[in-house]
């Protein structure tokens, strides 16, 4: 079971799903069958989850025909998007593997974003 915490945790960093329903059971308010999604009210983690999600979906944005750039600038939301799942498995997360990688998560993806955004500062200075 330890695994497939994991494997959720790391899927979820990515904007992906677990398609193992045994490692993303249904959360409380998650839509059924019959159910609409966007009927559905999802509380707890499951709430915070979607709610990290769909702020990093809305804020990446769409890529421009320079490659450096847009993996920078996109990647920044994905990887905030990844701590703000990480912070959730701590508050709510019990198996300490979980909550040991979602520590690491976040010292990893804060280390990145700083170095995405300095790298977009000098970027934008060198195309004025």
């Amino acid at each position: 079971m330890r695994r497939a915490a994991l494997a959720v945790l790391m899927l979820a960093g990515c904007g992906q799903q677990a398609s193992d329903p045994v490692a993303r059971p249904a959360a409380a308010g998650a839509p059924t069958h019959d159910m609409p999604h966007h009927m559905a009210a999802a509380t707890g983690p499951a709430a915070e989850y979607d709610a990290a999600m769909a702020a990093m979906h809305k804020n990446m944005g769409a890529a421009s025909a320079d490659a450096d750039e847009s993996f920078m600038r996109l990647m920044i939301p994905h990887h905030e998007g990844a701590v703000a799942m990480a912070k959730t498995a701590l508050k709510y997360g019990k198996d300490p593997e979980v909550r040991a990688l979602a520590e690491q998560v976040i010292a990893a993806q804060d280390r990145e974003i700083a170095q995405m955004k300095q790298w977009l500062a000098r970027h934008d200075r060198q195309q004025r």
